[in-house]
């Protein structure tokens, strides 16, 4: 774990809180509650956006402070100020107490600590100059239109973060992670005649900067943007009805996120609002679908050390060979369920409770070539990368757009086709599921997953697999 000290800088000395006074008031604030903490948090951001080949925008932010929570039963009190001060800390605990006032309840225990730091403490808003930056921005702009006379227009982002957080809870027991993020963004716009289309291609992970500024790694980026403009720009209109689907690994893995990962987050299960409730220990997918939630993963961008209640994140078994076999947990929703807090509980910032959240949810090997599985399909689908989506999560019904598919006929990859959506039951979807292959693949690093207003950054993953019959609905007519 991080040292205590490297945040005890931050939230005390330069604060100026006595660390004694303030474990005393969190002390206080949440005697009698269930459970509870105080969340202490600051962070530096930085954005530069280069478009139209100049420097278009670029803005740095620091933030800071608390958010203290009192939970009585399935209530939460909380309260959080951005002034980290010994009277807003005092209002604080005025506000959650009324929660749980007369409730006498026993807190839980603190959560064990078995974690290793996963990430330097170095900001890596510092180690690169501003410069670099912008030169790394402009590079990217002249390399993109010198690859090809077709392209018209290019943008490309570089965002950094740097967050420090401390959990202090009521027994005194305190918890502190550093956490590091980056991510590049390029766009493409190619045109040929009267026809223009785009692509874009973005990366990231909690790491420096130093691992993007290297030539090899941005020109991959750019030269995906550009193959995938140029893929558009040759695309045909997209079939419709229904058709085997064959989803290709890495990003692909965004739908089992949406479609199914938050359909096994403990408070949809909870509340019995999830497709999956009450399946616990039954089969709900084809033999040789396994599912985990892993937060464990060095620099992926949806690992953590610690969650944001302070419990080490960890390898979360969700379906194991088709049968339901977990659900993620928050400490609320795990003690609710008489379950294991599995190291999900997450917040966007210290203005907002901690919820069951994924992390990097993924799709385990199977054994199939992936070029076997695309042979195995007369006419049908492989859809490589998507865009947006909508899911209910009672239902699990679903709605994604394609921004990269291919035709496949005669069990060869065809014409690329644009305009393609996937339409489908997250549940269902994983009972016609009939090829998994062995080319199991982490996204580039980019997600963000929302949920009750709440963003954090996730990872997802995938081999290639087929789903028998889904339906596609596309512009040919």
């Amino acid at each position: 774990m991080t040292d205590i000290a490297a945040t005890d800088e931050l939230f005390f000395t330069r604060a100026g809180l006595d660390r004694g006074r303030v474990e005393t008031i969190v002390g206080a604030a949440l005697d009698g509650a269930d459970d509870g903490e105080l969340y202490l948090e600051y962070s530096q951001s930085e954005s530069l956006v280069f478009d139209d080949r100049r420097l278009k925008n670029a803005s740095f932010d620091t933030a800071q402070g608390f958010g203290l929570r009192a939970v009585a039963g399935e209530t939460s009190g909380y309260s959080h100020a951005s002034e980290l001060t010994e009277e807003a800390l005092g209002r604080a605990a005025a506000t959650v107490r009324a929660v749980h006032a007369g409730h006498g309840g026993e807190m839980a225990g603190a959560p064990a600590r078995t974690n290793q730091n996963l990430y330097m403490d170095d900001n890596p808003l510092s180690l690169a100059p501003f410069e670099d930056k912008v030169k790394l921005l402009a590079d990217i702009d002249a390399y993109a239109r010198g690859r090809d006379e077709r392209v018209r227009q290019v943008s490309a982002s570089l965002a950094g973060e740097w967050q420090a957080i401390q959990i202090l809870r009521a027994d005194g027991s305190r918890a502190a992670d550093i956490r590091p993020l980056v991510r590049l963004n390029v766009s493409c716009i190619v045109g040929e005649g009267e026809r223009m289309e785009s692509g874009s291609y973005g990366t990231g992970g909690r790491e420096t900067y130093a691992l993007y500024m290297r030539p090899d790694s941005w020109q991959y980026a750019v030269d995906e943007a550009l193959r995938q403009a140029l893929v558009n720009l040759e695309s045909v209109p997209a079939p419709a009805g229904e058709m085997p689907v064959v989803l290709g690994p890495g990003w692909p893995a965004i739908l089992l996120h949406e479609a199914i990962g938050h359909g096994l987050e403990g408070d949809f299960n909870r509340k019995k609002t999830s497709a999956f409730s009450e399946l616990m220990g039954e089969r709900v997918a084809s033999p040789g679908v396994t599912v985990i939630d892993d937060g464990t993963i060095n620099d992926r961008r949806g690992s953590l050390s610690i969650d944001d209640e302070g419990t080490p994140t960890q390898r979360t078994p969700l379906i194991e060979d088709g049968v339901l076999t977990g659900y993620m947990q928050d400490r609320m929703n795990a003690r609710l369920m008489d379950a294991p807090s599995t190291g999900n509980g997450r917040r966007q910032s210290y203005a907002h409770v901690p919820m069951p959240r994924m992390t990097n949810t993924i799709m385990e090997n199977g054994d199939a070539d992936p070029g076997e599985i695309i042979k195995s399909v007369p006419k049908g689908l492989y859809a490589v990368n998507f865009g947006g989506g909508q899911v209910d999560i009672t239902s699990g019904k679903f709605v994604f757009s394609c921004t990269e598919a291919y035709h496949i006929e005669d069990g060869k990859i065809g014409a690329a086709v644009k305009g393609a959506t996937l339409i489908g039951n997250g549940p269902d979807v994983l009972t016609k599921v009939s090829m998994i292959g062995n080319d199991m693949a982490l996204d580039p690093g980019v997600g963000t997953c929302g949920k009750d207003g709440q963003g954090v950054p996730v990872g997802v993953g995938q081999p290639t697999i087929k789903v028998d019959e889904l339906t596609v609905g596309g512009t040919e007519v």
